[in-house]
């Protein structure tokens, strides 16, 4: 019996445990959608925009309103100009938030000072920004984009973009004059325009002889306009005694875009981009390349209407740029005369040179540039020069010459690129001609091959544009 009474009093007690075991959790449970409950009948929270500290009271952007109110002490020390707050219904600052990641872009167009820039941003509208976060924006530049909150005035983050606005201004390559081949004369009257003026300012003061400040190249496609670009720009750098030069290169297709106004915005940013190095005194070469797709005669009945406000906008960059010696612009086209007359005015693309397809002549000094005597030659080839390696190659260069001009209607069809094409394609055959198992280096055969070939390609490909035409 008393076994039992026992029995009965652990039961029990096990009983009341586990009913206390169940109030408290119920009581903990109610506890917590009371929680939940206060905090639903809460009213929301208001994000705002931190700006500064006035003592134990900050300064907030909330709405488009500037405020100063109460802060918790346990909020802020951390805090920094730009930052999230959350704001109670009493306007107290009361917690800190996640930042937006998101705003409105705008283009910078010009520094003013370590902490603002004016910005250009909803088509032209101007407004000077701060700038908030420090260390982003150590290397701004004009043309960058940032994100600005236009209820506060804070340039928030500097962000990258895959436009044109992406278009660094690279280092120019390692081409100079003494790499083309066939342009003497060109080269040399582009570098009486460029050059001169800037080795000798005060020659030209003195003749009260305005320099150009910038020149169209002009002619069939591969016959060299890029290259002699990027030569001008390798040259400046030594013409105004800087340490580097900079080529920023655009074709006309890359800046058109179906929004209204977005390649004018473009066009600014290139020579935003232009104005900024130029100011750091380095020389700064900006190519635009087919500018017949782009720059076409207004009014002419085969433009559109997005000519209207390009070709202005460019003409305007054109005339700003007078006061910057060492920005010259180079155009390239291949039909010079589908671009606007304004554009080639004095002042803007007043040299005009042409850029022909080459002659024999001007075709052995191009060959001359990729078929060198430091390249591996045939025991053949070598044989037939009696072991002179530098006959050796101007038996090749001539035959590829005499190759490529057998015929005289050929010349039609002839440019830079098509030489080095057929070099290329005659180092191409000899390299497979040791694969497999023949002889080794570049024989008078492949450079015959490679010139038929490259020949026939050529015409080929003019006839299919006649036919499309």
């Amino acid at each position: 019996m008393v076994v039992d009474g026992q029995d009965k009093v652990a039961a029990l007690q096990a009983r009341n445990t586990e009913l206390q075991r169940l109030l408290e959790a119920a009581r903990e449970s109610l506890g917590d959608m009371r929680d939940k409950l206060a905090q639903a009948q809460q009213p929301p929270h208001t994000f705002a925009t931190f700006v500064k500290r006035e003592g134990a009271l900050a300064d907030v952007v909330s709405n488009g309103r500037r405020m100063r109110v109460a802060m918790l002490p346990e909020v802020g020390p951390e805090l920094a100009s730009g930052d999230e707050v959350l704001l109670n219904a009493m306007s107290v600052v009361v917690g800190v938030a996640e930042p937006e990641r998101s705003g409105q872009g705008a283009i910078v167009r010009e520094v003013l000072d370590d902490e603002r820039v004016l910005v250009v941003a909803r088509g032209e509208d101007e407004r000077i920004v701060v700038l908030v976060g420090g260390d982003a924006y150590e290397r701004l530049h004009e043309g960058d984009t940032v994100i600005i909150d236009p209820r506060t005035g804070f340039a928030t983050e500097r962000v990258e973009r895959t436009g044109v606005e992406a278009l660094l201004l690279e280092e120019v390559p390692d081409v100079d004059y003494a790499s083309i081949g066939g342009l003497a004369a060109q080269i040399e009257r582009i570098r009486d325009a460029i050059e001169l003026p800037l080795r000798h300012p005060d020659l030209y003061r003195e003749h009260a002889l305005t320099p150009p400040r910038g020149l169209l190249l002009y002619g069939p496609p591969g016959c060299g306009k890029t290259l002699i670009a990027k030569a001008v720009a390798h040259s400046l750098a030594d013409a105004v005694g800087a340490d580097r030069s900079y080529f920023l290169s655009v074709k006309g297709p890359e800046l058109l875009n179906k929004y209204v106004g977005e390649t004018e915005r473009y066009i600014r940013t290139i020579f935003e981009r232009a104005r900024a190095k130029a100011s750091e005194g380095s020389p700064v070469v900006v190519f635009f390349d087919e500018m017949e797709a782009l720059f076409r005669s207004r009014g002419s009945g085969v433009s559109s209407d997005m000519e209207t406000t390009i070709v202005p906008q460019l003409l305007t960059e054109l005339d700003g740029i007078e006061q910057l010696g060492n920005v010259i612009v180079i155009g390239a086209s291949n039909r010079e005369d589908m671009l606007d007359p304004a554009i080639l005015r004095p002042g803007r693309l007043d040299v005009k040179i042409e850029i022909s397809r080459p002659d024999a002549a001007s075709a052995r000094d191009i060959f001359s540039k990729y078929l060198t005597a430091d390249l591996p030659l045939a025991d053949s080839a070598l044989e037939a020069a009696g072991g002179d390696r530098a006959a050796a190659i101007t038996d090749l260069i001539e035959r590829g010459v005499d190759r490529l001009y057998a015929d005289p209607s050929n010349g039609k069809y002839m440019s830079g690129a098509l030489v080095r094409n057929a070099v290329d394609r005659a180092k191409t055959r000899a390299i497979k001609s040791v694969i497999a198992g023949g002889e080794r280096g570049i024989s008078a055969q492949h450079v015959d091959a490679a010139c038929d070939q490259e020949l026939s390609e050529a015409k080929a490909v003019a006839s299919s544009s006649l036919r499309e035409g």
